[in-house]
């Protein structure tokens, strides 16, 4: 089961939130708060819930603070900037509108609580704009093997789940992802996934 902390300082979507993480069997709310400042600061869950109504100039500045407590699940309104993309910069795992179905909200926590990125139907037309470029003009100097490899390992995967979806042995799979993080100079799975978000390779992706 996965523990849940959820931070939103209006009661009635810290209520709501907290209820949605709580219907699910997979997720135990552990801490529903009003504020960062809230939770003990040495604490660590599977899943942060942080609501940030309209985004704006301390937009990042909470999602950075909560990014160190656990894989974090923005819920916002991104009418304007800060807008989706720096959020994931700044230590996002997923993004959901608050005008996203229930269903939608539950699927974002159960796949950000699973180390995964997962971006709201709501929001998916808007990501690609504020991406610096397409995949097409980018690969980042990956092979399409590699870059189907790094789309896996950034939804959360393992390497041996990978090997079994790719219908490659384990040690291949190895040998990939050694050589995503020695082209893409990332040093562990979250820089991983960070450089799949920017090079286009993930917006939508669901374990």
């Amino acid at each position: 089961m996965f523990e849940v902390a959820v931070v939103a300082d209006q009661p009635i979507w810290r209520a709501g939130l907290e209820k949605l993480a709580g219907d699910d069997p997979d997720l135990r709310v552990v801490a529903a708060v009003a504020a960062l400042t809230d939770l003990p600061a040495d604490a660590t869950y599977d899943l942060v819930v942080l609501d940030a109504a309209e985004p704006d100039a301390s937009t990042l500045g909470l999602v950075r603070g909560a990014a160190p407590f656990g894989h974090l699940l923005v819920s916002a309104d991104w009418t304007g900037r800060p807008g989706l993309m720096a959020a994931v910069r700044a230590g996002a795992r997923g993004c959901v509108s608050r005008l996203a179905e229930q269903e939608a909200v539950r699927e974002a926590m159960r796949v950000t609580a699973q180390g995964g990125f997962y971006l709201c139907p709501r929001l998916a037309d808007r990501f690609p704009a504020e991406l610096p470029g397409s995949p097409a003009d980018e690969q980042g100097g990956l092979a399409p093997r590699e870059v189907e490899t790094l789309r896996w390992i950034a939804s959360g995967f393992t390497h041996s789940q990978i090997a079994t979806r790719m219908g490659l042995s384990q040690a291949t799979v190895n040998t990939y992802a050694k050589r995503i993080r020695a082209k893409l100079n990332a040093n562990n799975k979250a820089e991983l996934t960070r450089r799949a978000i920017e090079l286009g390779h993930l917006t939508s992706v669901k374990s």
